[in-house]
């Protein structure tokens, strides 16, 4: 991978954006993959797009660079609710530039939960998949990089805002899973409910990257990544920088959720990141009462595009109330009632995955 020189981009920047028109905001490089902020009036956004193209071709023509973003912004004078700073020990918080440290240096194994779109439970499958880890005796972190639908506070009960510890480092709230440990951090626990993440693709960038390097994980068998939906730059990202050891892919037996499931496999492939196989969500609905099953979205969709696409078939969650309402209560259907069917799918999923990895030594 080449090496790109920060203050190169920097300069290529200064000349040819007009200070009275925009100001030069956060500047990322990773490797050969550049982004840049630029601060604008953004009542001026739509008329300043030659200014970010011009700023977009100077980057490009940067020795190294394979890929560059530049995108105009408007965050610098976000309201105070909206916006995520640094705090002081003890508050926890983000900065928007990314860390030096290492990617969660103790972590054996880091798994990613990606769907091709949204709506099809991969946040209830991540929440449900670390508690069975957790149960299965592994000692399990799960981060929430949803930025934009940050959901794993609801499921996991954890709404605190995070604290940091004396060398600065974010300390994961810990959530009780039937005795065991289950150690969280939420974009969601930054922020007041219900208040939107206005941010571009460099600041979520730097956010994602600072939930691996600036939390202290410690030691850990497995750390469960809930991913945002589609296959756009937070995934790319993560795919990119962050060593995993393989992802699970989720979609519902609708053809729609298929080929879109299928682009996020595809994502992986390129990326080289293992996939440990696809799971197929609201796969059947069996009556609570009486026993009876029915397809409401059809059946076996995810277990043929497994087959085609040559990956295995982890398993089939039915759509159950139990598993909405232990989502909405805090605490995953698997710690709440192991007992539950359900409960038993994701066990078993998370015992395959286990089985899976490459390397199954305890966390050091």
């Amino acid at each position: 991978m080449s090496h790109v020189e920060k203050n190169k981009v920097i300069e290529a920047l200064a000349a040819v954006l007009d200070p009275a028109l925009g100001r030069l905001g956060d500047v990322t490089v990773e490797g050969d993959v550049v982004y840049a902020a630029i601060e604008v009036d953004p009542a001026r956004g739509a008329a300043l797009e030659p200014m970010r193209q011009a700023a977009q071709t100077a980057m490009e023509s940067v020795p190294g660079v394979r890929q560059a973003q530049a995108i105009l912004t408007a965050e610098r004078k976000a309201p105070p609710e909206l916006a995520v700073k640094s705090a002081p020990r003890g508050g926890g918080g983000f900065s928007h530039k990314i860390s030096s440290r290492p990617v969660a240096p103790r972590v054996r194994h880091i798994i990613a939960v990606a769907s091709g779109k949204g709506g099809v439970g991969k946040s209830t499958l991540a929440a449900n998949l670390a508690a069975a880890f957790a149960l299965l005796g592994k000692s399990t972190g799960l981060l929430d990089a949803d930025i934009y639908g940050a959901s794993q506070p609801i499921m996991t009960g954890v709404h605190t805002r995070p604290e940091t510890n004396a060398d600065d480092m974010i300390v994961p709230t810990s959530c009780d899973i039937a005795g065991r440990t289950l150690k969280v951090i939420s974009m969601g626990q930054f922020v007041e409910r219900g208040a939107p993440v206005i941010w571009r693709g460099p600041m979520v960038h730097s956010a994602i990257q600072q939930l691996f390097r600036d939390v202290e994980w410690g030691a850990l068998d497995v750390l469960v990544v809930d991913l945002p939906p589609g296959t756009g730059d937070a995934q790319l990202s993560l795919a990119q920088y962050v060593p995993l050891s393989g992802a699970v892919i989720i979609s519902t037996p609708q053809d729609v959720a298929l080929s879109e499931a299928e682009k996020g496999l595809r994502m992986f492939e390129k990326t080289k990141v293992p996939v440990f196989g696809i799971v197929e969500n609201m796969s059947y609905h069996s009556c609570e009462n009486c026993g009876h099953r029915s397809e409401i979205f059809g059946h076996g969709g995810a277990r043929a595009a497994a087959a085609r696409l040559n990956v295995p078939f982890l398993g089939e969650v039915p759509l159950m109330p139990a598993i909405r309402i232990q989502a909405d209560a805090g605490l995953p259907l698997v710690a709440a009632d192991p007992a539950h069917p359900a409960a038993d799918v994701f066990m078993n999923i998370a015992a395959r995955i286990w089985a899976a990895l490459p390397d199954k030594k305890a966390a050091v």
